[in-house]
C-alpha cells in the first residue's frame, strides 16, 4: 500500500512563464517537510512534470492529481511509472480518475486492467494497485479505489464525508483529501473567493451529486451559500485553517492535500505564500 504522509501541498495555480515553477515549489515543501505534492492533470498530461520532480527533490512524493484515464493512454502512465520506480522508488503516487462518457466505471476498470499487465497489446509494464490512487467521490469508485488501489483522493468534501469514506475503504488504503484553503479572514471576501473556485464543479454532475449525497439543497449549491462555502473549504487565520485540517485527520483522512488559493496563493514558492507553506508545516506536523 502507498503510504502517506500527513499533510501534502497541491501545485495549482502556477505561473504559467515559470516552467520551474512546480519545482521551485517542491523543493520548498520539501524542506517544510510536506511528504507530497499532488500535480493536477486536468484534461492534460502532466507526467513530464512529475518526472522533472521526481529528478529535482530528495525525498518528496510526486503525485499525479490526477491523470485524466481518457486522455493519457495507460502505456505511458506505465513507462514513466517503471522508468522512475527503478531509479527513485516509492516517489510516484500514481492518481487516476477523469473517466467520462457513457460508462465510466467500465472505463475506468478497463484502464487498470492495462495497469494490471493484462492487456496483451501493451508491452510497457505495469503499475501495482500499491502505488495507484483513484480520484473518488460516490460509492462505487471508492469501493474500486479499496479493490482495486491504494486508496482515494476525493475534493471537496466534509469531515463526515471522510468519516463514512474511511468505513468504506477500510482500515489499510490511504485517503488523501484535497482541501481548498483560503487564508482570508473576513467572512465576505473569503466566501467570495471560495464561490468562484467552486463555480465550475457545482454545475458537474460528479461533484453536484456527491454535493446532495452530503445533505446540501440544490438552492444551497446553485447559490453557492454559506453553510455549503464553508462546509467544504477552510478559511480564516492560520489557527483557523490548521483546526479545520485537524478535523480532516480526526475524521479519518491520512493526508490533507493544502490547495491554497486567494491572494496569498498567488505566487506559489515565495513571498506570502511561502510563508504560509511553513507556517501551516510547523503547526500541523508532529
Amino acid at each position: 500500500m502507498v503510504t502517506l504522509g500527513p499533510l501534502g501541498i497541491a501545485a495549482s495555480g502556477l505561473a504559467a512563464d515559470r516552467p520551474d515553477a512546480e519545482i521551485v515549489l517542491a523543493r520548498e515543501a520539501e524542506a517544510a517537510g510536506y511528504s507530497t505534492v499532488w500535480l493536477a492533470g486536468g484534461q492534460g498530461n502532466n507526467l513530464p512534470v512529475i518526472d522533472r520532480i521526481v529528478r529535482a527533490t530528495g525525498r518528496i512524493q510526486a503525485a499525479s492529481g490526477i491523470i485524466p484515464v481518457d486522455v493519457v493512454p495507460a502505456a505511458e502512465v506505465a513507462r514513466t511509472y517503471a522508468d522512475l520506480e527503478e531509479s527513485f522508488p516509492g516517489r510516484f503516487v500514481v492518481g487516476l480518475g477523469g473517466a467520462h462518457g457513457p460508462r465510466p466505471l467500465r472505463s475506468l476498470n478497463a484502464y487498470l486492467d492495462t495497469l494490471d499487465g493484462r492487456d496483451a497489446g501493451t508491452s510497457a509494464g505495469s503499475v501495482p494497485a500499491s502505488s495507484r490512487v483513484l480520484a473518488a467521490l460516490g460509492p462505487a469508485v471508492l469501493a474500486l479505489a479499496r479493490d482495486r488501489a491504494s486508496g482515494a483522493y476525493p475534493y471537496l468534501v466534509t469531515p463526515d464525508y471522510v468519516g463514512k469514506a474511511r468505513a468504506t475503504l477500510g482500515a489499510g488504503p490511504a485517503l488523501a483529501v484535497l482541501l481548498a484553503v483560503i487564508p482570508e479572514v473576513d467572512p465576505a471576501t473569503a466566501r467570495a473567493t471560495a464561490a468562484e473556485s467552486l463555480r465550475f464543479f457545482v454545475t458537474t454532475p460528479g461533484y453536484r451529486r456527491s454535493f446532495l449525497r452530503m445533505g446540501f439543497t440544490e438552492p444551497e449549491i446553485d447559490g453557492l451559500e454559506p453553510r455549503f462555502l464553508d462546509a467544504v473549504t477552510a478559511w480564516g487565520d492560520v489557527d483557523s485553517i490548521v483546526a479545520r485540517v485537524r478535523e480532516y485527520h480526526a475524521a479519518g483522512a491520512d493526508q490533507v492535500v493544502l490547495r491554497i488559493t486567494g491572494d496569498a496563493g498567488g505566487d506559489k514558492g515565495s513571498g506570502p505564500f511561502g510563508g504560509l507553506l511553513r507556517r501551516f508545516a510547523e503547526a500541523i506536523l508532529p
